[in-house]
């Protein structure tokens, strides 16, 4: 029987919450975050509500994990690896607010998982991921389409931002298989390193930010709904969730991110971006790389 500590209650108490619950908490702020990014950029150029957004999440996840403590268990290759995750997760987010910027949040959402999908169907060609490359190409067609010639540099963002997102996908893999280093030690390194990288490409716009306490708390709050609560959320979701189940639940994120988009920033689909969007659920649906879609999420993290 577990002991009934100070420091096992929490963990308890979460143990006792559906793991569902917290991935809906997840994407529920993985693109609440960013839509509340959309209403602030009024106030901060873009870039500089990226910096704040990284900035924050570094700051908390410093204090909460001080992950520096961690070096010490990594060798060269190891620290080379998490410097680069760092990297890409800096570049990766200011093309991502670069992208919603000029085009809804739903069209980036789902673009974001079209390079995904194809990089299953390299890795394992059978007949489920050619029906979801066949089933998400168009989808991203449908959406970016009618774009092209209105918004050409917002689409280019965010398939840069998209090939950001594989790249970050397959080097926190890696750095998941680091020994001596757990799942959110390694991502509150890469924080601090994404901080030092975006200081350059944006620190310097969100200058006038230090002097207005409201914007500054705004960018705080997106910070902290962007890049602590979903991912705290996904751990909590991994641990328990089998992999069939949440990469399940994952195919819904470009459908959640077209929602938020309605609700918060009044950005009402045509009848041809509902489509894409559909395409590309169903083809996030039916990707799938794990021979053994029974096995838990949270080992890749652990």
């Amino acid at each position: 029987m577990a002991l009934d500590t100070p420091t096992a209650r929490p963990a308890l108490a979460a143990e006792r919450v559906p793991p569902h619950f917290y991935f809906v908490a997840s994407a529920i702020f993985h693109y609440l975050g960013p839509a509340f990014a959309v209403l602030l950029f009024a106030r901060v150029e873009v870039l500089g509500v990226a910096w704040l957004r990284i900035a924050t999440a570094a700051v908390v996840f410093a204090v909460w994990r001080r992950p520096w403590r961690a070096l010490a268990h990594l060798d060269r290759d190891g620290r080379r690896l998490v410097a680069s995750w760092g990297a890409v997760l800096a570049v990766m987010n200011c093309c991502f607010y670069l992208a919603i910027d000029r085009l809804p949040l739903g069209t980036v959402a789902a673009i974001e998982f079209l390079p995904v999908i194809v990089l299953a169907a390299l890795g394992a060609r059978t007949p489920r991921n050619a029906a979801a490359l066949a089933l998400a190409v168009p989808g991203v067609y449908l959406l970016t389409g009618l774009r092209v010639e209105g918004e050409p540099l917002g689409v280019a963002i965010a398939f840069a931002n998209a090939a950001g997102f594989s790249a970050y996908i397959v080097l926190a893999h890696r750095v998941a298989r680091l020994p001596g280093l757990s799942g959110i030690d390694g991502l509150a390194l890469a924080m601090l390193v994404a901080a030092v990288v975006v200081t350059p490409l944006g620190g310097w716009t969100a200058g006038p930010v230090l002097t207005d306490p409201i914007a500054l708390l705004a960018g705080a709050g997106v910070g902290i709904s962007s890049s602590v609560i979903p991912y705290v959320a996904d751990q909590l979701a991994m641990r328990r969730l089998p992999r069939a189940t949440y990469a399940l639940m994952v195919s819904l994120l470009p459908a959640t991110a077209t929602v938020v988009g309605v609700v918060v920033l009044a950005q009402l689909p045509t009848a041809a971006e509902l489509a894409g969007v559909a395409l590309v659920v169903a083809g996030v649906a039916l990707n799938r790389h794990d021979p053994d879609p029974g096995t838990r999420v949270a080992e890749e993290w652990s």
